[in-house]
């Protein structure tokens, strides 16, 4: 009898705690570290848009075959983006290079990295799924964006996960994201595992770089008004459109480099309507170096021209890879009168028309023209856009 009533004491209780009510059970959150550590930056619930951003039609480039942007992929790029984690010393991200307020680049001619400076400056990272040159790098040595990614944070002078000087190898930085709250969350959010691969790494800063756009320009809106670049812009002034025709045109050279009509050829590398590079190109005459030793032939990668400067008409930083020409009319100068320096056998073949330097004899109101015209190709979303920009807070 006493055994019995012991019996009917626990059973209840036994019964209790085997109940499927969910009631019994707190729930648990699997985005507690995302909330506690983003707040209001991220919401898994209601991501950003980043794949089906509006394109212009007449943008034909799309450089995601593979890789193609998913709004999950592309928040975990941001993350990545942005994060000091990712260097060896916990001091420099992704975007201490490439700075959302100077349209991805920086400000500096060479940047800051963990042990010293890089040796060339920083490109901005605008368009890069439209760009017509897929390879990356002044020098284009990396075959695409995805293998690009990591090679800053496998660079002893960058980012120093580089297995040498001291350095850890890439897998140490692998162990250190794993130990991290939010990026377990993160990559089983966006891959079904919370496994840190270098891979799955690369596949997601491509994903973010490649969301970042600029179609809102003054450009854009008279381009979406007619049927081809070459038809006047009903939105821009007679100094725009001229610079737009200088731009376009090429030039008429005589027997020794010399531009006796037409415009200056500009578009022959950059080519609208998104301005990026042409991939068959060779180095455009600067062949300096940031340190001043010696020369460097090898650049033949350039940024879009898109946000070369601000709607001010402030520059995004230094251009060229030494950074050594900071203005618009700097720029256009330098292609208006070319020198064939001696070592320089890579210049390109449309630098250098009948085996001489170009000199392009410029006026002053052609070049003030065409600096009215590239200050058409900056936008202002790029650089406003919370989707782009520190989901780390303050």
């Amino acid at each position: 009898m006493f055994k019995k009533i012991i019996l009917l004491l626990i059973l209840p209780l036994t019964y209790s705690c085997g109940s499927d009510d969910s009631s019994n059970y707190e729930e648990i959150d699997p985005y507690a570290n995302i909330r506690a550590t983003f707040g209001s930056n991220i919401s898994p619930e209601n991501l950003s848009n980043y794949a089906n951003q509006v394109i212009p039609n007449y943008i034909t480039k799309d450089n995601t075959a593979g890789n193609s942007i998913t709004d999950k992929g592309a928040t975990l790029g941001r993350v990545l983006f942005y994060d000091k984690n990712l260097s060896s010393n916990n001091t420099i991200s992704c975007s201490s290079c490439h700075q959302q307020a100077n349209a991805f680049g920086d400000s500096n001619i060479a940047s800051n990295g963990v042990n010293g400076t890089t040796g060339r400056h920083s490109m901005r990272l605008i368009n890069t799924r439209f760009a017509n040159e897929v390879k990356f790098f002044w020098d284009e040595r990396a075959i695409n964006l995805e293998t690009q990614t990591t090679m800053p944070i496998k660079d002893h002078g960058e980012m120093g996960f580089s297995g040498t000087n001291g350095d850890e190898p890439f897998s140490g930085l692998i162990t250190k994201l794993s130990n991290i709250g939010y990026y377990k969350e993160l990559f089983q959010f966006v891959y079904g595992s919370e496994e840190i691969t270098e891979n799955k790494i690369q596949l997601a800063l491509a994903q973010f770089i490649r969301s970042i756009q600029s179609f809102d320009s003054k450009y854009d809106i008279g381009r979406a008004q007619v049927a081809n670049d070459g038809q006047p812009f009903p939105n821009f002034t007679n100094q725009e459109n001229q610079g737009k025709n200088l731009f376009l045109s090429p030039p008429v050279f005589d027997a020794t480099g010399n531009r006796t009509s037409g415009g200056l050829g500009c578009a022959g590398c950059h080519a609208a309507p998104e301005f990026d590079i042409n991939p068959n190109t060779g180095n455009n005459g600067i062949i300096g170096t940031i340190n001043g030793t010696g020369i460097d032939i090898t650049n033949t990668r350039a940024p879009s021209l898109r946000d070369l400067v601000k709607l001010d008409g402030t520059t995004n930083g230094p251009m060229m890879h030494t950074g050594v020409i900071t203005t618009l009319q700097a720029a256009i100068g330098h292609y208006g009168a070319i020198n064939l320096a001696p070592g320089n056998t890579n210049l390109d073949v449309k630098l250098r028309p009948n085996g001489f330097g170009q000199q392009l004899h410029l006026t002053a109101p052609e070049v003030n023209a065409v600096i009215a015209f590239l200050r058409t190709l900056s936008g202002t979303n790029v650089y406003v856009d919370p989707k782009w920009a520190n989901p780390f807070p303050n």
